[in-house]
């Protein structure tokens, strides 16, 4: 199975790091605020950050109370950003690809994933792999790109715009069709992985995880006019879906 890599790539990594050192951006604005609105008490639990990148949400988990954050990735440079500047005593990071976390020895109060699962092949595997590593009653809480985001395939644009550049509606194309995406995106030849909507569900049903909350992500509308070149899209579609879900019995 492919185990994707691509933060270690230079060009990608300064791309990514310079985005998340913007005020403006996707991961601070949209989605980290809604992941930690789905969170639950953290004070005394130990936490299982699954793809924690530069370590920006095991430190605020850190912060919240956790008992004890594991973070997990397979980037040395996210990881060495995390060390380096979201480090605390109760946080522990080390190198793993999400496709081998069966090997981790111990359970957890909640398992956390931010953006990460588009990059994993088999999502349904997965998903049975994390409720191992849960206690019972535990919870799970993750975000990924939106289905229609990821239904992208590179072939046309977004966007269908307006002659001075205003997005007038997304385009979805090929929605049903599920599987590896390679596109343009900072460099040739990124790779995710597309999956519908009712496949990330029944992966989720079928691996013993109760639903308990779904949410798509929007953008406060004052946000929205006062970046347009940002954030003029997200009326027509939402970039990030979030599940809460709970070890079922």
């Amino acid at each position: 199975m492919a185990k994707q890599n691509v933060y270690d790539n230079e060009a990608f990594f300064e791309y990514f790091k310079n985005c998340r050192s913007s005020e403006v951006n996707f991961n601070d604005c949209i989605e980290t605020p809604i992941l930690l609105s789905m969170l639950p008490d953290l004070r005394g639990k130990t936490v299982l950050d699954i793809g924690c990148g530069m370590g920006q949400h095991a430190r605020q988990y850190a912060d919240m109370g956790a008992e004890s954050v594991l973070g997990i990735d397979i980037s040395e440079k996210m990881l060495a950003y995390a060390k380096a500047y979201n480090s605390a005593p109760n946080i522990t990071y080390e190198r793993m690809a999400m496709e081998d976390i069966a090997a981790i020895d111990g359970r957890f109060d909640l398992v956390t994933s931010s953006l990460a699962f588009d990059y994993v092949e088999d999502f349904g595997g997965l998903m049975k792999h994390i409720r191992a590593l849960m206690k019972d009653g535990s919870e799970f809480v993750f975000s990924m790109s939106h289905p229609m985001a990821s239904a992208w395939d590179g072939a046309y644009d977004r966007y269908t715009r307006t002659a001075t550049g205003e997005r007038l509606y997304a385009n979805i194309h090929n929605y049903s069709v599920e599987g590896l995406r390679k596109v343009k995106w900072v460099i040739d030849g990124y790779e995710c992985y597309h999956r519908t909507v009712s496949t990330l569900i029944n992966a989720l049903v079928q691996a013993g995880l109760g639903i308990e909350e779904c949410r798509e992500s929007s953008v406060p509308d004052e946000l929205r006019e006062k970046h347009p070149d940002i954030f003029g899209g997200v009326i027509h579609r939402p970039d990030f879906i979030f599940f809460r879900c709970r070890k079922a019995e």
